[in-house]
């Protein structure tokens, strides 16, 4: 089945409001079992673990399906491919111990988060893409921060990365928030023309 000739520079305003919002409760959703359920079950916590790399990779393929196909989405589809990669190597981690999975998964923030930052950049018409940039800027500044903490002596766990997907969370929210008040105002503009 051929994907839709879409413009990559920009998807349409109601897919991305459907795609921020569902972003933001898998999140919300993660973040709320990361500082509760999982910090005292380590199974529950390494199947998080796995799963957000995972679930990123998804979503970025179903967004990159939407807005014209991965061919015309590079840098979805390179963050595809490097969450699914990272997914695996946290599978290995989890083996080595929670510095290990700590510093895969802050090697995998900045890649993903430069990712991100160029499809905002490159989305930037769509609207409401300032706080995706700010978003991806952001989870590459934390993956550095997560590779320094994991090289320390402290002991980590998921609550170490639990803020840096509520951080993204926000954001994810930020941008349905605005895209659904732009298209109100723009609605009530045409109304009033």
């Amino acid at each position: 089945m051929p994907t839709q000739s879409v413009n990559p520079t920009s998807a349409p305003s109601g897919w991305l409001k459907s795609y921020y919002s569902t972003r933001f409760v898998v999140s919300a959703i993660w973040v709320a079992l990361a500082f509760t359920v999982a910090r005292a079950m380590p199974p529950i916590s390494a199947v998080l673990l796995v799963a957000y790399p995972a679930w990123d990779a998804l979503a970025n393929f179903i967004d990159a399906d939407k807005s014209g196909g991965l061919a015309r989405n590079k840098s979805q589809m390179l963050n595809v491919i490097v969450s699914l990669i990272t997914a695996i190597a946290i599978v290995v981690a989890l083996g080595k111990g929670m510095n290990a999975v700590l510093a895969v998964f802050g090697v995998w923030a900045s890649l993903a988060g430069l990712f991100q930052l160029v499809t905002g950049v490159r989305r930037w018409k769509a609207g409401a893409q300032w706080a995706m940039i700010l978003s991806g800027a952001q989870s590459a500044l934390a993956g550095g921060f997560m590779i320094v903490l994991a090289s320390g002596t402290k002991p980590v766990g998921i609550t170490d990365i639990a803020p840096y997907a509520a951080f993204g969370a926000f954001y994810f929210l930020i941008s349905a928030i605005w895209l659904t008040v732009s298209d109100a105002r723009r609605g009530a503009n045409r109304a009033t023309a």
